[in-house]
């Protein structure tokens, strides 16, 4: 009955899954690769859902409950066009930061709601945890698709080992079969050209990667002082707020099919090395913007606007929704006319295959202005709710319509682990460093806002401190905030313990490394008969119980695929 029951609370558990065919339709026709885009958007959408509901509950409710109505000023109306701007009627409501108070809500005693403290902590502990869950994920990431895995592997292990087992669709499965053939010859024409690939021709190739990545690095800077100067115009028309947003959503569109342009003249031969390269360049791209854009921010921005906090919250709002509407773009430009164009004007082309760096890339953009605008504006993650459940159905219809599978299968379990560290850092590691010193620098606008009035945010937490000593039953919090929170001892041993642990596990992590590396060798040794001696007399039993017998499985699954 309990395995029963439990198995039908794990039925239960898939059925109420959310995509869960969808997933396995994406993976059994596309493959592992083009599937990782698809989990790595849900598992941002879960970031969204999770702050939305922590600052809905405890930051927009409670002002609901005590101040129903917005105070819009007089002749202040909606026209639709905050849908696109989010100013105008939006400015005046909870959806920024300007919209909440700065009083202590309730009648006095226990019923008493300290907006500014719950504003603070709501934010402090949403990024708290969304750090350590990105970390959780990185580290257990890492620990499965490279600590337990070998970078060394060869032809044999990829003729072996490589087939996809979640494609069970048979025109995929006979696409994925010729993919197969063409990697193994690519690889071993890899290997004999970078064999015999002369001084002269090595010379040429160092130049043109160092002329692309100066190139590069270039347009990314020029983007980004064009950015700046551009950000420094006229703020006050509505209409007007929009010209920003579109051409940071046209440079993040346009620029990145400008660099997938160099690998017609860099010839990478490891495609890995090429698709890390239009990473790199990506990265560096958006986070330059986003940079240069938070810079204007904080200097220009907060000493020019009474309430200036509402007016970066409008900013990243438009920012959120132009890009949404060009990543749309994308997918029509980008994926259908490039299906059009490969099967009825120049055949050779063929079908587009999913840019799956490239719009990871997008999504973790998307994410990281959400992050920055946790603080400017609470309910943003409602907007992202709606762009991610849009964008998993574009993509999905964009994918069967007008995509192949991949040629390439790549590693793209180690790809997502450089993702999420992608996501870790610059994004998530900038975001909260934005938020930090707006926190602990800044001084909030005096007129709207519930730190008004303070030196800075962080003042907040000082004065409930002064509060808490005049009680005796709290001295031992005000003890603690004084002499551990506010000690630089304390974070310098922290520092030190984090360390430590780090340098542990590196030395673990190398020896489970060298241990995978031995154990497979035996399998090897075994296989070839070649194991002797004591080590034979020890590991005999293993390797004939799992080594053998994996090797013959793995014989068997290889008639069965080409067969």
């Amino acid at each position: 009955k309990k395995s029963r029951c439990g198995a039908n609370m794990t039925l239960a558990k898939q059925t109420l899954e959310l995509w869960r065919g969808t997933m396995k339709e994406v993976g059994g026709k596309f493959g592992t690769g083009v599937l990782s885009y698809f989990k790595f958007l849900k598992w941002l959408l879960m970031f969204n859902i999770f702050s939305f509901l922590v600052n809905f509950g405890f930051i927009t409710i409670p002002q609901l409950i005590y101040h129903p109505t917005p105070d819009i000023p007089a002749g202040v109306s909606f026209k639709g066009l905050e849908i696109l701007t989010g100013a105008g009627y939006f400015s005046h409501t909870v959806m920024y930061y300007g919209g909440y108070s700065n009083k202590t809500q309730g009648t006095g005693g226990r019923s008493e709601y300290n907006m500014q403290l719950a504003y603070f902590f709501t934010v402090a502990a949403y990024m708290v945890l969304c750090g350590a869950a990105l970390i959780y994920s990185m580290a257990s990431s890492f620990r499965k698709k490279y600590v337990l895995a070998d970078s060394g592997l060869g032809g044999a292990w990829q003729l072996l080992c490589s087939w996809d087992f979640s494609v069970t669709n048979e025109k995929a499965v006979r696409q994925r079969k010729n993919n197969l053939r063409i990697q193994l010859k690519e690889s071993l024409s890899e290997k004999v050209q970078v064999a015999l690939l002369p001084l002269t021709e090595r010379l040429k190739h160092y130049g043109v990667f160092l002329g692309t990545w100066l190139l590069s690095t270039g347009m990314a800077l020029g983007c980004g002082t064009s950015v700046y100067f551009l950000s420094s115009g006229s703020l006050l028309e509505e209409a007007a707020t929009l010209l920003l947003p579109f051409v940071v959503s046209l440079i993040n569109l346009v620029v990145p099919l400008f660099y997938s342009l160099f690998k017609k003249i860099e010839h990478y031969s490891n495609p890995r090395m090429q698709v890390y390269a239009i990473i790199v360049r990506n990265v560096i791209l958006k986070m330059s913007i986003l940079g240069i854009l938070c810079s204007y921010w904080m200097k220009d921005v907060a000493n020019t606007f009474s309430c200036w906090e509402s007016i970066v919250g409008q900013a990243l709002y438009r920012l959120v929704i132009m890009d949404f509407l060009f990543i749309m773009l994308g997918s029509f430009f980008g994926e259908f006319l490039s299906n059009v164009i490969g099967t009825k004007c120049i055949q050779s082309l063929g079908v587009p295959e999913f840019d799956v760096a490239r719009n990871v890339l997008d999504l973790i953009y998307a994410q990281t202005l959400a992050w920055i605008g946790i603080y400017f504006s609470p309910l943003l993650p409602v907007i992202q709710i709606i762009k991610f459940f849009i964008l998993f159905y574009l993509k999905k219809v964009s994918l069967t319509q007008n995509c192949q599978p991949p040629r390439r299968a790549g590693r793209a379990a180690q790809m997502q682990t450089i993702f999420i560290a992608i996501l870790f850092f610059p994004s998530f590691l900038g975001a909260l460093s934005m938020v930090a010193y707006t926190v602990w620098t800044l001084p909030p606008s005096d007129k709207c806002g519930p730190f008004r009035g303070l030196n800075t945010t962080f003042s907040a937490i000082q004065i409930w401190m002064d509060d808490l000593n005049r009680v005796d039953a709290f001295q031992w919090t005000v003890w603690i905030y004084q002499h551990v929170i506010r000690s630089e001892i304390f974070y310098f041993l922290v520092s030190l313990i984090i360390l430590v642990f780090i340098y542990i596990f590196r030395q673990i992590t190398q020896g489970r490394q060298l241990l995978i590396t031995l154990l497979r060798q035996q399998i090897v040794n075994v296989s070839s008969g070649e194991l002797s001696g004591p080590t034979c007399l020890v590991h005999q039993s293993w390797c004939v119980r799992s080594g053998c017998v994996y090797v013959m499985m793995l014989l068997k699954c290889r008639s069965n695929i080409f067969s």
